[in-house]
């Protein structure tokens, strides 16, 4: 049975200033997108709380959309990295410093997703030729599911994370032919495979 909240380690609860500073590095990386030129939404002139058509140009424009399983994942994976480094360190992960961490990672791919040679490296592949970057408005929904992920990871237990990734993962590779894992392989070493059977999406 879990120990009251009152009586749990220091680093084991989540305190209000702990998301201080992932939220300024979520504004800061919105300013390094905008300085970069993406648009701060869709340029259709609206925002969403859901766009669900992938071939699409409003894809990745708004707030949430079928990839935003995929950041919520990387919050899960944040999480037990973070826990990983600290155990072979010998020490307790502090929560505030593991979600720090996160965040950078997660900006940094933002920032790196949204360059050029990202981009027309996921519009070489069938299901992404109507990519051409996120909004800003979607890099911070990302980051937010991210954030999302990673917490709910250090209040649950292990075999619930785990089934609620395996369950998002196998569900939208079912319903759109893409996921985290998909994404990854095309990216890095794209297979003829996996491009023809998306085509078919």
């Amino acid at each position: 049975m879990p120990a009251p909240a009152a009586r749990r380690p220091a680093g084991r609860r989540w305190r209000p200033h702990d998301f201080a500073l992932p939220a300024l590095l979520v504004v800061a990386t919105a300013a390094v997108l905008f300085w970069m030129g993406r648009t701060p939404i869709c340029t259709c002139g609206t925002v969403k709380l859901w766009h669900g058509a992938i071939q699409s140009a409003e894809n990745s424009q708004h707030l949430a959309d079928w990839y935003t399983p995929s950041h919520i994942v990387h919050g899960f994976l944040f999480y037990f990295g973070a826990w990983a480094v600290a155990r072979l360190l010998g020490r307790e992960m502090p929560l505030w410093a593991g979600l720090l961490g996160a965040t950078v990672l997660e900006a940094a791919w933002e920032i790196v997703e949204n360059t050029p040679l990202i981009i027309e490296r996921y519009r070489a592949e069938a299901i992404a030729q109507h990519y051409f970057g996120d909004s800003i408005v979607n890099s911070v929904g990302d980051m937010l599911a991210m954030i999302a992920g990673f917490v709910a990871t250090s209040r649950l237990p292990v075999y619930v994370v785990v089934a609620a990734a395996l369950a998002m993962e196998i569900g939208v590779g079912y319903l759109v032919r893409d996921n985290l894992i998909l994404n990854v392989i095309m990216l890095l070493y794209p297979l003829d495979a996996i491009r023809t059977w998306q085509a078919g999406a």
